[in-house]
Order: structure tokens, then C-alpha cells, then sequence
């Protein structure tokens, strides 16, 4: 499995023979301005909800790739009216078996509205199933016990957002670790607005001193999961 970074919290799975995107927010990241949009060719978009720094770029790639949309149901149906039609909403709870493997919807806390003021419905993580692996994403979330219930699925990485403010912040994301059982983290959601900043530095020393394992890989970097 393959992990691909296009900053913020836009990144590529790939796994199963499949490209499965995440949050494709990139074109308007000042800071990804070296990814080619219009190169990415994902078989599934996944969305975690429906905020403009995280479905930016959809459009666009899903009509470069064919790709199939994988969101909450209220997405599905706001994607369905802008003519978008390979949509397959779930719901918080819910798995659905893909031929790469399987999703499974979880909770976030967070909000969630689509950049035209459209309900988004509710914010959602996912935890990936494939090749023997369990990925979990969580998303736009601020820490929540519901996290707890993930401890026995015996996760082999978290990815977290880490850039406080909008989501939870690193301390925040250290207890997640405690919560989910799973010392294997990859950073996501900061640098890319002022309020976000993070000092990486200070960042990696705290996961570090938890016994965690972080990563924040480059943009446009692969780490091999």
C-alpha cells in the first residue's frame, strides 16, 4: 500500500491495484502549486465532508478520471444534482465491500457544508481494508471517545489531522493514538492557512516523546505503508 501526500489534507491510497483519493483540496494550496491536478487519475474520490478546502479539485479530477465519488449520503446527493453520477453514499457506521477492498464510515466532530450553503450532512473518517492492512482517516475532527472504538480493529495507521484550530492539534492527536490503539500516525491539515501553522519541530519532539511514531512527508512525497 502506498501513501501519496498532496498537502492539507488531500492524499492518495493506493492499494489493490486501485488510486483512491482523499479531500482533493490542491490547485488553490499555494503550497502544492507543483502538483498537476489534471495528472491524477483515482479510481474512488473519497470525501470526509463538504467544506471547499476539502472537495476543491473534485470536479475537475472526477471528469479527468471517471473516478467514483465515496461519501456521506447528503454529498451523494448534492454531487447527483451537478450532474456527477459514479456517487456511492454511505452513512456513519455503515462498510460497503469495493473491489479494492473495504470502507468503513466513522464518526468525526466537526461541520460540514457544501460551498454553495447546501447541507453537507454529517462529517465522517473512514478506516480502509486492503491488503491485509487497517488505515484509518479521521478526517476534520476534533477528539472525540467515539475514537475508542476503533482500539480493537488493530489499526496499522492513523492518519490525523495536526494543525489545530480548526480540527485538533497535536496534543490532541497524541491522545487519539491512546484512544485507537495505534502508534503509526501520518500529519495532516496544517501549514496551509496562518492559523494552522505548525512548528514541525516542536510537533515531532512531542509524538516522540509519546512513543509515537509521526510522519509529515513532503508534498508530492510517497511513503510506503
Amino acid at each position: 500500500m502506498k501513501f501519496t501526500f498532496y498537502g492539507h489534507a488531500a492524499f492518495e491510497l493506493e492499494t489493490g491495484g486501485k488510486k483512491l483519493l482523499f479531500d482533493p483540496f490542491i490547485s488553490p494550496n499555494e503550497l502544492a502549486k507543483h502538483i498537476d491536478v489534471n495528472s491524477l487519475k483515482p479510481d474512488y474520490i473519497l470525501i470526509s465532508h463538504g467544506h471547499g478546502d476539502h472537495i476543491a479539485d473534485l470536479f475537475t479530477i472526477e471528469k479527468n478520471s471517471g473516478a467514483t465519488v465515496i461519501c456521506i449520503a447528503e454529498i451523494a446527493g448534492w454531487l447527483g444534482n451537478k450532474d456527477i453520477k459514479n456517487v456511492h453514499g454511505m452513512n456513519i457506521g455503515g462498510g460497503f465491500n469495493f473491489d479494492f477492498g473495504r470502507v468503513k464510515m466513522v464518526t468525526a466532530i466537526h461541520s460540514s457544508s457544501m460551498p454553495d450553503g447546501s447541507y453537507g450532512g454529517n462529517p465522517a473518517g473512514f478506516v480502509i481494508y486492503a491488503e491485509g492492512k487497517k488505515v484509518y482517516f479521521a478526517g476534520d475532527t476534533a477528539l472525540t471517545y467515539d475514537m475508542k472504538l476503533l482500539a480493537d480493529e488493530n489499526l496499522d495507521w492513523a492518519i490525523l489531522p495536526i494543525g489545530d484550530n480548526y480540527t485538533m492539534g497535536a496534543d490532541e492527536a497524541i491522545k487519539t493514538t491512546e484512544f485507537i490503539n495505534c502508534k503509526n500516525v501520518i500529519g495532516v491539515h496544517y501549514d496551509t492557512f496562518p492559523a494552522i501553522k505548525i512548528d514541525k519541530k516542536e510537533t515531532a519532539e512531542k509524538f516522540a516523546k509519546a512513543g509515537v511514531n509521526l510522519k509529515l512527508p513532503a508534498i508530492g512525497e510517497s511513503l510506503a505503508l
